[in-house]
């Protein structure tokens, strides 16, 4: 039986490594945005590229994007490294109204079409 019920807290994938099913590193988690009306989790913010976090660029990611992969201590997105390249992104002083509904849409669109 599996168990499905299954808590972390945030503070313990903040950090973690991004993997693709390939095994390529697509960066790290920067950050996890809550929906509060909601009470889920709706985006992680995902670190890319970049040296010593000089020049990396963030992305927004749906969090029903990602796994946890907790045998590897990682979390798994299902993109390219070229996608995540692609995808829309936005650096660390200039972040989007993640509660824009345009946002949110373009931002399912492109992880959907992947």
């Amino acid at each position: 039986m599996v168990n499905t019920n299954q808590h972390l807290s945030a503070t313990s994938l903040i950090g973690d490594d991004i993997k693709n099913p390939q095994g390529e590193s697509l960066g790290d988690l920067k950050e996890l945005m809550i929906d509060l009306g909601a009470g889920t989790i709706s985006y992680a913010v995902v670190a890319f590229g970049g040296v010593l976090g000089m020049g990396e660029k963030l992305f927004a990611v749906p969090w029903q994007s990602l796994r946890v992969d907790h045998e590897n201590k990682c979390l798994v997105l299902n993109v390219s490294k070229e996608k995540l390249k692609d995808a829309p992104g936005f650096d660390k002083s200039n972040w989007p109204n993640f509660s824009d509904p345009t946002f949110s849409e373009q931002i399912g669109r492109y992880y959907r079409a992947g």
